[in-house]
């Protein structure tokens, strides 16, 4: 675990795929892993309409940021209007988290760098180099490179480069 005192920490709220998300999670991200799992005992699963003995909470990291999940039920589900943020340096990288991300996904669901994993959480894969296109003082040149954008689903950077040239 890092020495770093994280303030917030994203909670994700699964009905009963905790484990199963963040053990794929920890598995497509480098300096990840599993901090700890705790299971609903009889007085908490009664509660929470769970059998006794299942995953309650699963505390993991991914490079280093923490994150929680929660098989909490059917109760509430994921929706684009939250998104995990994954900045990339390289294409290569885009490449990586893309196609891990959005294996088994919803295809629909994919587009401007945004996506749905197979668990419903919404992921923008990012190249650092589109918001310094984006910002740049050239008006002109950011709205040709923000045209692109809307005309993919994964984010090529040399197509960015190309319209921002």
């Amino acid at each position: 675990m890092s020495n770093r005192f994280q303030r917030v920490t994203p909670f994700l709220w699964f009905n009963e795929e905790a484990e199963e998300a963040a053990n794929y999670y920890v598995s497509v991200f480098d300096n990840s892993h599993i901090l700890s799992v705790t299971r609903y005992d009889a007085g908490t699963a009664n509660a929470a309409h769970r059998p006794a003995g299942s995953v309650m909470t699963v505390a993991f990291e991914l490079d280093g940021q923490a994150f929680t999940a929660l098989n909490g039920g059917p109760v509430f589900t994921f929706n684009p209007a939250v998104s995990l943020v994954v900045n990339c340096r390289t294409q290569a990288e885009v490449d990586h988290y893309w196609n891990a991300l959005s294996k088994g996904g919803d295809p629909a669901a994919q587009q401007c760098g945004w996506l749905k994993d197979r668990f419903g959480v919404s992921w923008q894969v990012v190249p650092v180099q589109l918001i310094e296109l984006l910002t740049s003082s050239d008006k002109a040149k950011a709205q040709r490179v923000m045209q692109q954008v809307m005309k993919m689903k994964k984010l090529d950077v040399r197509v960015l480069e190309e319209a921002a040239a």
